[in-house]
């Protein structure tokens, strides 16, 4: 059993201002932390995707690496044409994550 997610860099997004109060509220520390008591009580591996993977910047299906502001919510990839959905997008490209050697 394997369980990856984003070690995201929560002190830079706490920068911006306009999301800093939503940031604040979800608790992501707690939540990794909760999710990594629970990986080993049941035997599961949890692995942290590094914070600079450009997850919601590269296209799931071909490679492709484009700008990406947080207002458009869908990835339309220039390249092979794929439409996803941001977070979709994102999810798919976090799974397939592999560390650098």
């Amino acid at each position: 059993k394997l369980i990856k997610i984003e070690n995201l860099n929560v002190q830079g997004m706490m920068a911006n201002h306009k999301l800093a109060g939503a940031i604040s509220d979800l608790g992501f520390y707690e939540f990794k932390r909760q999710l990594d008591y629970k990986c080993q009580m049941y035997g599961a591996s949890l692995v942290l995707v590094d914070p600079w993977f450009p997850s919601t910047k590269t296209c799931s299906n071909c490679g492709t690496k484009k700008d990406m502001p947080l207002s458009v919510r869908t990835f339309d990839c220039p390249t092979c044409g794929i439409s996803l959905d941001r977070d979709f997008n994102a999810s798919l490209n976090i799974l397939n994550w592999e560390p650098s050697a």
